[in-house]
C-alpha cells in the first residue's frame, strides 16, 4: 500500500489510535499539543503512511520529542517488546543476500526503508528505554556503525536486570525474538 491508496477512513482511525496514545502516555512528550502534532500529521499524508505502517507492524508509534531547530515531532516505536510484525530479520540486505539457505523474508534495513522510517540508533534506543521499560524479554536490532558493520557484524538492544544492554551478532543470524524499532520525524 502506498498514501495514495491510504483512505480518508484509514487516516481517521489512525489519527484516532495515535491520539488516544498520545493522551495516555504524555510523561513521553510533556511539552507537546495533540492539534499541532496532528496538524503537521494531516499537512504530511506520507509521514502517517509511514506511520500507519508502524502501526500495523506492532510498533505502537508515539510521540517522544519536538526538534526546536527542524520543527519536527519525533516518534518512536513504543511497544513493549520489538514489534511483532518486525521479527525474524537479519539486519540488511547484503546479510540476507549472504545466507545460502533458511533465509528470512527480509531484512530489517531493507523494511525500514521500505516502510519510511529510520531504525533507532543505540543513543535513540537508550532515550527510549529512559521513557519506559522496553524488550524485558525481545531484543532489537539498531543501526550499526560502519567499522562493525564491515567485519560481518551487526549490533542490537535489549533491557534486562533493570539495564540497557548492548551486544553483537552476525548480521545475517535473525531469531524470532529480535525485530527492531523505528523512527521517524514529521
Amino acid at each position: 500500500m502506498t498514501s495514495e491508496a491510504f483512505s480518508p477512513e484509514e487516516r481517521s482511525a489512525l489519527l484516532a489510535t495515535l491520539q488516544s496514545r498520545f493522551e495516555q502516555f504524555r510523561q513521553r512528550h510533556p511539552e507537546c499539543a495533540w492539534d499541532a502534532v496532528q496538524a503537521k500529521l494531516e499537512a504530511n499524508p506520507d509521514k502517517l503512511w509511514s506511520l500507519n505502517e508502524m502501526e500495523r507492524t506492532g510498533g505502537e508509534p508515539d510521540v517522544v520529542g519536538y526538534d526546536e531547530v527542524t520543527g519536527e515531532y519525533i516518534f518512536y516505536d513504543c511497544a513493549g517488546e520489538s514489534p511483532v510484525g518486525r521479527r525474524s530479520l537479519c539486519y540488511d540486505r547484503e546479510a540476507l543476500d549472504a545466507r545460502k539457505e533458511n533465509k528470512p523474508p527480509n531484512s530489517a534495513m531493507q523494511m525500514a526503508a521500505t516502510m519510511g522510517i529510520e531504525m533507532l540508533t543505540e543513543t535513540q534506543y537508550r532515550a527510549l528505554q529512559s521513557l519506559g521499560r522496553f524488550d524485558t524479554k525481545t531484543s532489537s536490532w539498531v543501526v550499526t556503525p560502519a567499522a562493525i558493520r564491515e567485519q560481518g557484524g551487526a549490533i542490537f538492544c535489549d533491557r534486562r536486570y533493570d539495564h540497557v544492554f548492548t551486544y553483537h551478532n552476525g548480521a545475517s543470524s535473525y531469531y524470532a525474538a529480535r525485530g527492531f524499532r523505528g523512527s521517524l520525524r514529521v
